[in-house]
């Protein structure tokens, strides 16, 4: 029964407007059409473009979404039977501002140009705990570099988590390129100060999380002093 959901999601995404699917060597053969021209073919307008990295269901792309009609979002994840949910959700809701593209995020440099992107959004991302695993973490030195190259002077990058090692491994990492985030916290639910959008989008895990009574963290930080 798995497979055969999982063969319909796929079916369903290949008809979905909302979706977007290139191949590996498209991406690196410098020939994807919407690198440099999101707002152009896509959204049809000049808003800013935000993306969630790792999007999973697409939950979190999609209530950004709802709440702030004049910004565009990209969800992106290499799981098309995961964002299938999130794409559909769009759809049906007439979202027209927001998309999901079905790659690995280490080609992201691929696919948007340089400063394209206003905010990247990580959402509850695999802390990878293993040391041979560190090269997966979406926090780590090489992910943070493509993502400066792809985000505007000033541009934001969001990490929620449920994990403390991620978050203590990323504010190290920031320590060590001299980087003060614009905001940290180990439990966003008993800071008053939190970002509005931190605290009042929670992905089913989110929510499973908290039921558990596990904190949740946010680092927001960028690359550029103010």
């Amino acid at each position: 029964m798995g497979s055969k959901n999982k063969l319909k999601k796929f079916i369903e995404n290949e008809n979905f407007s909302n979706v977007i699917q290139p191949t590996r060597e498209e991406l690196m053969s410098n020939q994807f059409k919407f690198k440099g021209n999101w707002n152009d073919l896509i959204f049809k307008n000049n808003n800013p473009i935000v993306v969630e990295l790792g999007c999973g269901k697409g939950e979190y792309t999609v209530n950004l979404a709802k709440k702030n009609p004049f910004i565009n979002y990209i969800g992106i994840d290499i799981k098309g039977a995961r964002f299938w949910r999130g794409a559909k959700t769009a759809n049906e809701e007439k979202l027209d501002n927001v998309c999901f593209l079905r790659t690995q995020i280490e080609l992201i440099s691929f696919v948007f140009k340089t400063d394209e992107v206003s905010e990247i959004w990580l959402t509850f991302p695999d802390p990878q705990i293993k040391f041979q695993r560190r090269k997966h973490r979406l926090t780590n030195p090489a992910f943070l570099e493509l993502y400066k190259k792809i985000l505007k002077p000033k541009g934001i990058v969001h990490l929620k988590t449920d994990s403390e090692f991620l978050h203590g491994y990323t504010l190290g990492l920031l320590e060590g390129m001299s980087i003060k985030p614009l905001n940290s916290n180990h439990d966003i639910y008993k800071n008053l100060n939190a970002p509005e959008e931190v605290i009042n989008i929670k992905t089913h895990y989110e929510t499973i999380f908290s039921k558990l009574n596990k904190n949740i963290s946010y680092i927001g930080f960028n690359f550029h002093d103010e």
